[in-house]
């Protein structure tokens, strides 16, 4: 028997290697992060020990072999980052101790199957994200309790958000006893137990805005990226039992209605992403109770009213708010006094006269300069103007004399007048 891995070199061409009937290999085979084109091999059954099989990084074109699915006892399959298209195999449905799918970065297509979460009771981590996977997420996805991954980021997923995503039994369990999501082998069926390895899978996904691979950590990390597709209706409320979520995102959908009041319950969370929808009404006060959360952006929504007082909020920067016109507080402008918001189109930045611009001053400054030269420089250099405004003034401040003067004799004559 033998482990194969030759993963990060230089190699183009393997067809007649996997499919030979030479190669026997028990437990693993690594080929990832070569130069592979051409299709996907379909000679998968003569492989039926085979536990993890990695093609991801490579240039894999066609679709996936229907083979694939004749591997029993696979736990991990990865083909992410290639060119693979059309629709995943219904013979993946027989792979039932499956833990891993990583497909990401494909083009393929059609549905997300319902028999995944039907078939797949093992599964562990599902990401399908950066494809062109269209339709509604089917409800089956509800019934893998030991789910702790799901992306099916930047898709064309239209519909609602299943409302029975509470059924994830450990993703409504806070933490994890196990760091690393691990395999065990023996180095050869003829040793005892004890001297077996162990593999740690990995995996990686977009976090915080940068793509990061996570491997000695990854039984840590449980999140939800439903992100870039087209999905509508509601945040269900029922994704607020999720509370050993420690990212969602739900950003660049159609989403409405309001965040749920409960979202505070989600005490794991280090990242929340629900920007780029058109949700609306206020922010959850309970919101400002998650002690963990790190990363933050509610941007471009219509939500209104004053963001909610606390350590945890009010330390976001404001580009985490821009975009909802009726929203106030601090780090934005300060609300008024009824705790109501004017309309705020100036992305979190402080409101200004739409007329006070660099131009405005630029023509203050000429314009005073013309005008004070004008006046001031003609009776400096020309003394016939001196002399003329200097008898202006001196004529102008007898005039005003005179004219006090005589409206106070009127005024004393018209009192005496009134007394007598």
């Amino acid at each position: 028997m033998l482990h194969i891995w030759i993963s990060d070199n230089k190699f183009s061409e393997m067809t007649s290697f996997l499919c030979s009937s030479n190669v026997k290999v028990s437990k693993f085979f690594d080929l990832s992060k070569n130069h592979i084109a051409g299709e996907v091999p379909d000679c998968w059954r003569q492989w039926a020990n085979l536990q993890l099989l990695d093609l991801s990084f490579n240039a894999f074109s066609g679709k996936i072999p229907p083979s694939i699915g004749y591997i029993p006892g696979i736990k991990t399959l990865k083909l992410r980052s290639n060119k693979l298209v059309g629709a995943l195999p219904s013979s993946l449905k027989n792979c039932t101790s499956l833990n891993v799918i990583d497909l990401g970065n494909n083009q393929l297509s059609n549905s997300v199957p319902d028999w995944i979460g039907a078939s797949l009771p093992d599964l562990v981590i599902l990401m399908l994200q950066f494809n062109q996977l269209s339709g509604s997420l089917p409800s089956q996805l509800c019934h893998l309790p030991r789910l702790q991954i799901l992306d099916v980021s930047v898709n064309e997923i239209s519909g609602t958000i299943p409302k029975c995503l509470n059924n994830l039994t450990s993703l409504a369990q806070e933490g994890n006893s196990n760091l690393t999501i691990r395999h065990s082998f023996n180095i050869s069926e003829a040793e005892p137990p004890m001297t077996s390895l162990y593999y740690e899978d990995d995996a990686t996904f977009m976090w915080k805005g940068t793509l990061a691979s996570y491997k000695s950590t990854l039984g840590l990390v449980k999140r939800i990226d439903l992100s870039s597709n087209r999905l509508t209706g509601e945040i269900p409320s029922e994704i607020t039992y999720l509370v050993g979520l420690v990212s969602l995102n739900l950003s660049r959908n159609s989403l409405s209605g309001q965040i749920p009041l409960d979202i505070g319950k989600l005490k794991s969370l280090d990242s929340l992403d629900l920007s780029g929808n058109k949700i609306h009404g206020g922010i959850p006060i309970s919101l400002a109770h998650i002690d963990r959360l790190g990363a933050l952006d509610l941007s471009y929504n219509n939500l209104s009213g004053e963001i909610p007082t606390g350590t945890q909020l009010q330390g976001f920067n404001a580009s985490s708010y821009i975009g909802n016109p009726w929203l106030c507080g601090l780090p934005l402008h300060v609300c008024d006094p009824k705790g109501t918001s004017r309309p705020n189109v100036s992305s979190g930045e402080d409101d200004a006269d739409e007329l006070i611009t660099q131009g405005f001053y630029i023509s203050l400054g000429l314009g005073f300069a013309v005008g004070f030269w004008g006046v001031c420089g003609s009776l400096i250099f020309k003394r016939s103007w001196r002399y003329g405004y200097y008898n202006f003034l001196n004529a102008s401040n007898d005039w005003l004399y005179v004219k006090v003067v005589l409206i106070r004799r009127h005024l004393k004559d018209l009192l005496n007048r009134q007394q007598s």
